[in-house]
């Protein structure tokens, strides 16, 4: 297996994979020109797993500052068991580590059980005393 950083180039790999992932759900942001952004911004942090030239693994990251923050963590079926989720893990930990980020946060969808198990299995906790509340600032305005 071989791991690197994630570059655009690797974006309709990457599509590809996310979307035949359970538990992994695309948004507008998941654009060509989003990721591009995203990637441009965390230089570094975000990783793809390759078996034999074939994107196999994804990881992205980045942060603010303060905390980091994890997202679609996938894996190909077929490949799955063979530790590549969890190097894939540890290679974002590291490097946001390096950037002095010290905690590190991730949304998983409801009911995505199969990715409650992986992150508990890696030491991650879920958080019952905060909440999640999201605005979508495309066509919307902000009145006081």
């Amino acid at each position: 297996m071989h791991y690197r950083p994630m570059k655009i180039e690797d974006y309709d790999a990457a599509v590809a994979l996310w979307l035949s992932t359970e538990g992994v759900r695309l948004r507008d942001a998941d654009s060509r020109e989003g990721i591009d952004k995203y990637l441009k911004r965390n230089p570094g942090l975000s990783f793809v797993a390759e078996q034999q030239g074939e994107v196999v693994g994804t990881i992205m990251a980045g942060h603010d500052g303060h905390r980091g923050f994890v997202q679609h963590l996938a894996v190909a079926a077929v490949c799955r068991k063979q530790g590549i989720g969890s190097e894939l893990v540890c290679r974002c930990m590291n490097a946001l580590k390096n950037e002095g980020i010290q905690k590190s946060h991730l949304m998983l969808l409801v009911d995505n059980d199969a990715g409650k198990r992986f992150w508990k299995r890696l030491g991650w906790e879920f958080r019952t005393d905060i909440e999640l509340h999201s605005f979508i600032l495309d066509g919307a305005s902000c009145a006081n």
